[in-house]
Protein backbone atom coordinates (compact mmCIF):
# COMPACT_ATOMS: atom_id res chain seq x y z
CA UNK A 1 0.00 0.00 0.00
CA UNK A 2 1.50 3.18 -0.91
CA UNK A 3 1.95 5.99 1.63
CA UNK A 4 0.87 9.71 0.63
CA UNK A 5 3.27 12.46 1.62
CA UNK A 6 2.26 15.99 1.39
CA UNK A 7 3.74 18.86 -0.76
CA UNK A 8 6.11 20.95 0.67
CA UNK A 9 8.61 24.05 -0.26
CA UNK A 10 11.27 25.57 2.06
CA UNK A 11 14.19 28.24 1.20
CA UNK A 12 17.71 27.56 1.51
CA UNK A 13 19.33 31.26 1.60
CA UNK A 14 22.80 31.76 2.49
CA UNK A 15 24.06 33.68 5.07
CA UNK A 16 26.20 36.12 3.60
CA UNK A 17 23.79 38.81 3.97
CA UNK A 18 23.92 41.40 7.07
CA UNK A 19 22.23 39.77 10.16
CA UNK A 20 18.99 42.32 9.85
CA UNK A 21 18.55 41.31 6.66
CA UNK A 22 18.60 37.75 6.77
CA UNK A 23 16.20 38.12 10.06
CA UNK A 24 13.77 39.93 6.99
CA UNK A 25 13.82 37.24 4.83
CA UNK A 26 12.99 34.39 7.92
CA UNK A 27 10.07 36.28 8.78
CA UNK A 28 8.66 36.55 5.20
CA UNK A 29 9.32 33.11 4.44
CA UNK A 30 6.96 32.25 7.28
CA UNK A 31 4.55 34.90 6.94
CA UNK A 32 4.42 33.51 3.11
CA UNK A 33 3.73 30.37 4.10
CA UNK A 34 6.90 27.80 3.27
CA UNK A 35 7.76 24.80 5.26
CA UNK A 36 11.24 25.39 5.87
CA UNK A 37 13.92 27.91 6.40
CA UNK A 38 17.38 27.02 5.44
CA UNK A 39 21.00 28.09 5.40
CA UNK A 40 24.12 26.67 4.17
CA UNK A 41 27.12 25.45 5.99
CA UNK A 42 30.27 27.42 4.71
CA UNK A 43 32.28 29.98 6.12
CA UNK A 44 32.82 32.35 2.89
CA UNK A 45 30.73 32.66 -0.33
CA UNK A 46 31.29 29.79 -2.84
CA UNK A 47 31.35 32.70 -5.62
CA UNK A 48 32.99 35.06 -4.04
CA UNK A 49 35.23 34.21 -1.35
CA UNK A 50 35.59 37.69 -0.03
CA UNK A 51 31.76 37.41 1.03
CA UNK A 52 31.18 37.91 4.52
CA UNK A 53 29.52 34.72 5.77
CA UNK A 54 28.30 34.29 8.74
CA UNK A 55 28.49 30.72 10.92
CA UNK A 56 25.50 27.96 9.99
CA UNK A 57 24.40 27.19 13.61
CA UNK A 58 25.30 30.86 15.27
CA UNK A 59 22.81 32.68 12.60
CA UNK A 60 20.16 29.27 13.02
CA UNK A 61 19.97 30.33 16.31
CA UNK A 62 18.93 33.91 16.07
CA UNK A 63 16.60 32.65 13.47
CA UNK A 64 14.81 30.44 15.84
CA UNK A 65 14.47 33.63 17.91
CA UNK A 66 12.88 35.41 15.10
CA UNK A 67 10.59 32.62 13.94
CA UNK A 68 7.66 30.65 15.19
CA UNK A 69 6.67 28.15 13.09
CA UNK A 70 9.05 27.61 9.72
CA UNK A 71 11.30 24.52 10.01
CA UNK A 72 15.02 25.11 10.58
CA UNK A 73 18.22 23.48 8.93
CA UNK A 74 21.33 23.72 7.50
CA UNK A 75 21.77 22.73 4.09
CA UNK A 76 24.09 20.60 5.23
CA UNK A 77 26.62 20.35 7.36
CA UNK A 78 29.72 19.07 6.70
CA UNK A 79 30.78 16.13 9.09
CA UNK A 80 34.51 17.05 8.96
CA UNK A 81 34.33 20.53 10.02
CA UNK A 82 33.29 20.17 13.50
CA UNK A 83 33.48 17.19 16.30
CA UNK A 84 30.16 14.77 15.76
CA UNK A 85 28.92 15.15 19.52
CA UNK A 86 29.85 18.94 19.55
CA UNK A 87 27.96 19.55 16.14
CA UNK A 88 25.05 17.79 17.55
CA UNK A 89 25.31 19.74 20.67
CA UNK A 90 25.09 22.61 18.55
CA UNK A 91 21.33 21.23 16.37
CA UNK A 92 20.02 20.37 19.85
CA UNK A 93 20.53 23.76 21.38
CA UNK A 94 19.03 25.19 18.56
CA UNK A 95 15.94 22.71 18.88
CA UNK A 96 15.25 23.72 22.14
CA UNK A 97 15.49 27.61 20.90
CA UNK A 98 13.26 27.29 18.57
CA UNK A 99 10.62 24.73 20.49
CA UNK A 100 11.38 21.78 18.36
CA UNK A 101 11.95 23.03 14.83
CA UNK A 102 15.37 21.93 13.38
CA UNK A 103 16.36 19.17 10.95
CA UNK A 104 19.57 17.83 10.91
CA UNK A 105 21.17 18.53 7.75
CA UNK A 106 24.33 16.42 7.66
CA UNK A 107 26.89 15.58 4.95
CA UNK A 108 30.34 13.53 4.70
CA UNK A 109 32.31 16.94 3.34
CA UNK A 110 33.32 18.11 0.30
CA UNK A 111 34.86 21.30 -0.62
CA UNK A 112 38.72 20.76 -0.65
CA UNK A 113 39.66 24.08 -0.41
CA UNK A 114 37.68 25.85 2.35
CA UNK A 115 39.18 22.36 4.47
CA UNK A 116 42.99 23.92 3.28
CA UNK A 117 41.60 27.87 3.86
CA UNK A 118 41.19 27.04 7.62
CA UNK A 119 43.09 24.35 8.57
CA UNK A 120 40.60 21.61 8.29
CA UNK A 121 41.70 18.22 7.76
CA UNK A 122 40.41 17.05 4.35
CA UNK A 123 40.92 13.15 4.04
CA UNK A 124 40.35 10.48 1.02
CA UNK A 125 36.44 10.26 -0.03
CA UNK A 126 36.69 6.73 1.52
CA UNK A 127 37.53 7.89 4.85
CA UNK A 128 35.25 10.81 4.67
CA UNK A 129 32.72 8.38 4.06
CA UNK A 130 33.83 6.47 6.94
CA UNK A 131 34.01 9.10 9.58
CA UNK A 132 30.44 10.13 8.29
CA UNK A 133 29.09 6.60 9.17
CA UNK A 134 30.52 6.39 12.36
CA UNK A 135 28.88 10.31 13.46
CA UNK A 136 25.91 8.91 12.30
CA UNK A 137 26.27 5.85 14.80
CA UNK A 138 27.26 8.49 17.20
CA UNK A 139 24.47 11.38 16.62
CA UNK A 140 21.97 7.86 17.20
CA UNK A 141 23.29 7.07 20.18
CA UNK A 142 23.68 10.51 21.91
CA UNK A 143 20.10 11.10 21.76
CA UNK A 144 18.70 7.77 23.11
CA UNK A 145 21.08 6.58 25.54
CA UNK A 146 21.89 8.34 29.38
CA UNK A 147 25.32 7.54 28.96
CA UNK A 148 27.13 6.98 25.67
CA UNK A 149 30.20 4.75 25.09
CA UNK A 150 31.41 4.19 21.31
CA UNK A 151 35.04 3.44 20.10
CA UNK A 152 35.41 4.03 16.01
CA UNK A 153 38.28 4.02 14.34
CA UNK A 154 38.28 7.71 14.24
CA UNK A 155 35.60 9.02 17.07
CA UNK A 156 36.20 7.74 20.93
CA UNK A 157 33.08 8.48 23.04
CA UNK A 158 33.84 7.93 26.94
CA UNK A 159 30.60 7.53 29.15
CA UNK A 160 29.44 10.61 27.41
CA UNK A 161 26.19 12.23 28.99
CA UNK A 162 24.35 14.17 26.58
CA UNK A 163 21.69 16.04 28.07
CA UNK A 164 19.23 18.09 27.50
CA UNK A 165 17.84 15.29 24.47
CA UNK A 166 16.03 17.47 21.57
CA UNK A 167 12.95 18.74 22.12
CA UNK A 168 11.56 16.60 19.33
CA UNK A 169 11.58 12.91 20.16
CA UNK A 170 14.85 12.80 18.03
CA UNK A 171 16.20 15.28 15.27
CA UNK A 172 14.91 14.36 12.08
CA UNK A 173 18.33 13.65 10.09
CA UNK A 174 18.78 14.65 6.38
CA UNK A 175 21.11 14.10 4.35
CA UNK A 176 22.27 15.05 0.61
CA UNK A 177 24.16 11.77 -1.37
CA UNK A 178 23.89 10.16 -4.61
CA UNK A 179 26.99 7.55 -4.33
CA UNK A 180 25.98 4.57 -3.65
CA UNK A 181 27.78 4.11 -0.51
CA UNK A 182 26.08 7.26 0.71
CA UNK A 183 22.92 6.29 -0.07
CA UNK A 184 23.02 2.99 2.07
CA UNK A 185 23.92 5.04 4.64
CA UNK A 186 20.59 7.37 3.74
CA UNK A 187 18.99 4.09 3.89
CA UNK A 188 19.19 3.02 7.21
CA UNK A 189 19.58 6.37 8.81
CA UNK A 190 17.86 9.53 7.28
CA UNK A 191 14.27 10.63 7.97
CA UNK A 192 14.97 12.60 4.98
CA UNK A 193 16.91 12.65 1.91
CA UNK A 194 18.11 15.64 -0.57
CA UNK A 195 19.02 15.09 -4.54
CA UNK A 196 19.86 17.34 -6.87
CA UNK A 197 19.77 17.80 -10.93
CA UNK A 198 17.61 17.80 -13.21
CA UNK A 199 14.16 15.35 -12.82
CA UNK A 200 15.40 12.29 -15.13
CA UNK A 201 18.37 12.04 -13.02
CA UNK A 202 17.10 12.94 -9.73
CA UNK A 203 14.70 9.94 -10.51
CA UNK A 204 17.36 7.61 -11.43
CA UNK A 205 18.97 8.36 -7.99
CA UNK A 206 15.61 8.04 -6.07
CA UNK A 207 15.10 4.88 -7.56
CA UNK A 208 18.40 3.92 -6.18
CA UNK A 209 17.84 4.91 -2.81
CA UNK A 210 14.51 2.54 -3.43
CA UNK A 211 16.64 -0.14 -3.81
CA UNK A 212 19.28 0.48 -1.08
CA UNK A 213 15.91 0.66 1.33
CA UNK A 214 15.39 -2.88 -0.10
CA UNK A 215 18.88 -3.72 0.70
CA UNK A 216 19.16 -3.06 4.08
CA UNK A 217 15.06 -3.69 5.01
CA UNK A 218 14.26 -0.41 5.40
CA UNK A 219 10.45 0.84 4.02
CA UNK A 220 11.74 3.42 1.61
CA UNK A 221 7.98 5.09 2.31
CA UNK A 222 10.09 6.18 5.65
CA UNK A 223 12.19 8.82 4.00
CA UNK A 224 11.15 11.98 2.63
CA UNK A 225 12.24 12.60 -0.64
CA UNK A 226 13.47 16.39 -0.75
CA UNK A 227 15.13 17.97 -3.98
CA UNK A 228 17.56 20.88 -4.69
CA UNK A 229 15.93 21.41 -8.05
CA UNK A 230 18.11 22.77 -11.29
CA UNK A 231 15.90 24.48 -12.42
CA UNK A 232 15.37 28.14 -11.70
CA UNK A 233 11.44 28.14 -10.62
CA UNK A 234 11.18 31.75 -10.22
CA UNK A 235 11.33 33.15 -13.86
CA UNK A 236 7.73 33.06 -13.67
CA UNK A 237 4.58 31.52 -12.09
CA UNK A 238 3.91 29.21 -14.81
CA UNK A 239 7.92 28.11 -14.70
CA UNK A 240 7.00 27.64 -10.85
CA UNK A 241 3.93 25.11 -11.55
CA UNK A 242 5.77 23.14 -14.45
CA UNK A 243 9.08 22.59 -12.72
CA UNK A 244 7.05 21.39 -9.57
CA UNK A 245 4.82 18.83 -11.78
CA UNK A 246 7.66 17.53 -13.24
CA UNK A 247 9.95 16.63 -9.76
CA UNK A 248 6.18 15.83 -8.51
CA UNK A 249 6.42 13.19 -11.31
CA UNK A 250 10.24 12.05 -10.32
CA UNK A 251 8.82 11.26 -7.04
CA UNK A 252 9.73 14.48 -4.80
CA UNK A 253 7.56 15.64 -2.42
CA UNK A 254 10.11 18.22 -0.63
CA UNK A 255 11.11 20.84 -2.88
CA UNK A 256 14.42 23.30 -1.14
CA UNK A 257 14.22 26.37 -3.25
CA UNK A 258 17.04 29.24 -3.27
CA UNK A 259 16.02 32.66 -2.10
CA UNK A 260 15.66 34.75 -5.01
CA UNK A 261 19.19 35.26 -6.75
CA UNK A 262 17.76 38.84 -7.98
CA UNK A 263 15.44 41.28 -7.03
CA UNK A 264 13.11 40.87 -9.92
CA UNK A 265 12.25 37.54 -8.50
CA UNK A 266 11.14 38.54 -5.15
CA UNK A 267 7.81 39.78 -6.33
CA UNK A 268 7.08 35.86 -8.77
CA UNK A 269 8.36 34.43 -5.02
CA UNK A 270 5.19 36.16 -3.19
CA UNK A 271 3.25 35.42 -5.99
CA UNK A 272 3.48 32.00 -6.10
CA UNK A 273 3.41 31.69 -2.58
CA UNK A 274 -0.13 33.14 -2.41
CA UNK A 275 -1.36 31.45 -6.22
CA UNK A 276 0.86 28.81 -6.77
CA UNK A 277 1.97 26.92 -3.49
CA UNK A 278 -1.23 26.47 -2.17
CA UNK A 279 -3.08 24.57 -5.12
CA UNK A 280 0.02 21.79 -3.99
CA UNK A 281 0.50 21.91 -0.44
CA UNK A 282 -3.23 20.68 -0.59
CA UNK A 283 -2.09 18.24 -2.26
CA UNK A 284 -0.89 14.09 -1.25
CA UNK A 285 1.22 12.65 -3.28
CA UNK A 286 1.17 8.46 -3.48
CA UNK A 287 4.86 7.09 -3.85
Amino acid sequence: MATTHPVRFSIVCGQRAPWTDLADRAREVESLGFHGFNVVDHFYGLKDVMDPTHEAYTILAGLALVTTRVRLGVMVCGNTYRNPAFLLKQAVTVDHMSNGRVDFGVGAGWLEREHEAYGFEFPSAKERVDRFAEALEIWRLLQIEERTNYLGQYYELIDSPFEPKPVQKKLPVLIGASAPRMLRLTARYADIWNARGEPETAKEQNEALTRACEEVGRDPDEIVRSISPSRNFLLSASDFQRNTEAYIAAGFTDFQLPWPRVPAEEPILRQVAADVIPQFTKRAVDR
